[in-house]
């Protein structure tokens, strides 16, 4: 006992020197070396981030920006529950998640997903239209081990009696048995443009179901579907923010027709996206239970259980593409790992074949294989909120939360979800239009879509013709489907001519015809056109030979702004000579001698400034697509 005592004195006075010799640095001083490294740049434009949930993020946090967040001295399995609930470990349960549609066939799919690691079965239930039908769905599942959710139902009220005539045939132990259904009459009438039959009789659905089920403790029947707000492009704040608002819905008219709040709130669950922004989905499941505590608080629930919310999360599909598919599993590795990291309870990967095809053994294998290399060989699953105390993460969360209820309260002012419905459907479809800019301008980069493609790359056979529900409600998409259909434009013109070939005429300056041909090539290949390269040329007249020998259908000029007032109206107007079919463009945006350029006979000028999905959408449309 002495020596552990002189040693921990030792440590200490170790620690008090070494402390000494690093004096605190204030936050003025650090903005001081900042501004002078920035050298009279503007500190907004460069370092601050303006996110597209409405709020700004600094370069940097310390110690004193979290002093104003009360919550932060709550542990876990505290109000107001921003930490979670989970206090031993951060287990959460992988969600095989099946499209087959066949019970039989989708049964075995399940029944081998169980076995290789799936801890929950979400089944699509479309043709589930008997008992039987239930039956050989469920057929050698455990559901006292299992959870088992199930989507698309024609008629929920149907299936759940059919469900607990399984379990009471099976004889299983009805407080084990857990899981959910999709049911959100709310979400569905913003996706539809109405409700399934009318509001009435959709809402009292939720009560007869609540009924049913009294007996299924852990079963939820009610799935707050903030998914299908994110995959339509909304925010972070967006689905937080309607989504708290579609629980008041549904906890007021629940509360309104005599159900005790902790009993309607204890049959809930949120189902949330997440997305490729990292830390940011890490701390929106965090802000999301806060917000789940202070919107349940009014509600005067008589037990603690009403605060435990359910989070099941599923990976973005608004982020997935069709072309250089593999980099889905990449996106599908940070998605899970914000799940886990921000507390959820369950996560469901997609494919990463979903943009084109239904999932096989090796994709579902994939996703699975995720979760569990996280859990089995990172640990993930061994450490409760390990984002909790940090500076950057705390902030974030605290922003999210700031900004989703201001939304939720200017929602309920304006009479709540259901009253609002058109214009939150407009409000998300605004964002989205933001979006689909951002992607268009490559501000935001889907990697291999808009942003260094795999121009050899063909998918155009490999698409499987799956079927699209029409409707007039909020529509789901992928981001980068306005690219990946010019891409497949130039497949099928490529089929029926010859595939778009773009000759890179590099001249002059060494280091300014390379950049700027490694920007065309990465312009151009984002539509999918052959790129002709080559090592440059010493003259003009050289480069224009081995172009035109070429045969190609367009030609690019790459070397400096300087140079172009020579070799480029040089180039332009010898290929101009030879013919007039073949654009001749310009790699860059040379403003003090544009009309020098046009003169000369330059058609065009690809620059960064450009909206590379507009710029390439002519192309397409002028030169090759109109042939198809």
């Amino acid at each position: 006992m002495l020596i552990c005592r002189l040693y921990n004195l030792y440590v200490m006075s170790i620690e008090n020197k070494l402390f000494q010799e690093f004096p605190p640095v204030s936050t003025e001083q650090w903005e001081e070396v900042i501004l002078k490294d920035l050298k009279g740049a503007d500190y907004q434009k460069k370092l601050v981030w303006r996110t597209d949930e409405g709020f700004q993020v600094r370069p940097y946090y310390r110690a004193e920006d979290l002093e104003s967040l009360d919550y932060l001295e709550a542990l876990p399995d505290q109000f107001p529950y921003t930490r979670g609930f989970k206090t031993k470990d951060n287990k959460w349960s992988i969600v095989q998640e099946i499209t087959e549609k066949n019970p039989e066939n989708a049964n075995a799919i399940a029944v081998n997903a169980l076995k290789k690691g799936a801890d929950t079965i979400s089944f699509c239930t479309k043709n589930v239209v008997s008992y039987h039908d239930l039956k050989s769905l469920l057929h050698d599942i455990d559901l006292e081990r299992n959870a088992v959710q199930f989507r698309c139902a024609a008629s929920y009220i149907e299936l759940m009696k059919w469900f607990i005539q399984y379990v009471e045939e099976h004889q299983l132990d009805k407080t084990k048995v857990a899981g959910a259904i999709d049911f959100d009459a709310i979400v569905y009438a913003l996706k539809k443009g109405k409700f399934y039959r009318s509001k009435e009789a959709d809402l009292q659905e939720m009560i007869d179901l609540f009924v049913l089920t009294s007996d299924l403790p852990h079963f939820k029947i009610v799935n707050v579907n903030g998914l299908a707000m994110h995959n339509a492009g909304a925010t972070i704040v967006q689905e937080l923010g309607y989504a708290l608002a579609v629980a008041n819905e549904y906890m007021a008219f629940a509360t309104e027709n005599g159900i005790p709040s902790e009993k309607i709130a204890s049959k809930m669950q949120f189902t949330l996206s997440v997305g490729s922004n990292y830390f940011m989905e890490i701390a929106k499941l965090r802000a999301v239970r806060l917000l789940w505590s202070t919107l349940i608080e009014q509600y005067h629930p008589a037990c603690e259980c009403a605060y435990h919310i359910t989070l099941n999360t599923v990976a973005s599909s608004w982020n997935k593409t069709l072309y250089d598919p593999y980099v889905n599993m990449l996106r599908s590795t940070t998605e899970a790992m914000s799940a886990a990291l921000g507390g959820a309870d369950s996560i469901a990967l997609k494919p990463f074949d979903v943009a084109y095809k239904q999932e096989d053994e090796f994709s579902s294998r994939i996703s699975r294989n995720v979760q569990i290399i996280l859990k089995e060989e990172s640990y993930f699953d061994k450490v409760v909120d390990p984002a909790a105390g940090s500076y950057y993460i705390e902030n974030l969360t605290n922003s999210i939360i700031e900004h989703a209820w201001i939304l939720f309260r200017e929602t309920e002012n304006e009479g709540g979800f259901i009253t609002s419905v058109g214009k939150i459907k407009s409000e998300i479809e605004k964002s989205a239009q933001k979006r689909d800019m951002d992607i268009a301008t490559r501000k935001y980069v889907l990697l291999g879509t808009n942003q260094y493609p795999n121009m050899n790359e063909c998918m155009l056979d490999k698409i499987e013709k799956t079927k699209t529900c029409a409707s007039e409600g909020l529509k789901s998409y992928r981001g980068a489907a306005a690219f990946e259909a010019l891409r497949l434009q130039t497949e099928a013109f490529a089929k029926k001519h010859h595939r778009p070939k773009v000759f890179l005429l590099k001249v002059g300056n060494l280091a300014m015809r390379q950049a700027r041909a490694g920007f065309i090539t990465n312009f151009f290949g984002c539509a999918g056109y052959e790129i002709l390269d080559n090592a440059g040329f010493a003259s003009a007249a050289e480069g224009v030979k081995v172009a035109l020998n070429s045969n190609p259908d367009l030609i690019v000029i790459c070397s400096s702004d300087e140079e172009y007032a020579t070799l480029g109206v040089d180039i332009a107007q010898q290929i101009k000579k030879n013919t007039k079919k073949i654009p001749v463009l310009i790699a860059g945006n040379p403003t003090e001698i544009i009309d020098t350029l046009n003169e000369a006979g330059v058609d065009d000028f690809i620059h960064v400034k450009n909206n590379v999905l507009e710029k390439l959408s002519v192309y397409n449309k002028l030169y090759f697509c109109h042939a198809l």
